[in-house]
């Protein structure tokens, strides 16, 4: 079972394309990782091998005679990159990624339990200052599911 992350972390993108991958979440990615673009969000997910595994394992179980369903498979498969964290940490991040997330240099990299996720520092500081949710909402989601983290 693949280690949760979380935290954020700043860092920069070198001239060749090298991205430093956080200590710990090189602990709980592994060496071979999986890099694909964020559906709803301008980031990358990077997944571990297993991780990855999972998640093609939830997509064979949609059928195929819906077509919604073979793109969602093809999203997935067609864009996902193989790559590796070499020996000082780092990975090369694709520069199509890059390119369809805005990236230039300088990201956020944040712990998203199962995943990790690559950021344009930009991107991240609008988001953190415009925030998606309030935590009076967040609050409010929490007081109505069964997750205790109010005890």
């Amino acid at each position: 079972m693949s280690k949760s992350m979380h935290g954020k972390h700043n860092h920069s993108i070198d001239d060749k394309g090298r991205l430093i991958i956080p200590a710990k979440f090189r602990e709980a990615l592994g060496r071979d990782i999986i890099m694909s673009p964020a559906l709803e969000d301008n980031c990358i997910y990077v997944y571990s091998e297993e991780e990855w595994d999972n998640l093609t394992e939830q997509l064979s179980h949609l059928t195929n005679s819906k077509e919604q369903n073979r793109e969602l498979k093809r999203y997935f498969q067609a864009n996902a990159v193989d790559c590796s964290i070499d020996s000082q940490g780092r990975t090369i991040v694709p520069a199509e990624l890059r390119k369809n997330a805005g990236i230039d240099k300088d990201v956020v990299v944040v712990g998203n339990g199962k995943k990790a996720e690559i950021w344009s520092a930009e991107v991240w500081r609008e988001r953190e200052e415009r925030p998606v949710l309030s935590r009076q909402a967040i609050r409010q989601m929490l007081e109505n599911s069964d997750i205790e983290i109010f005890g």
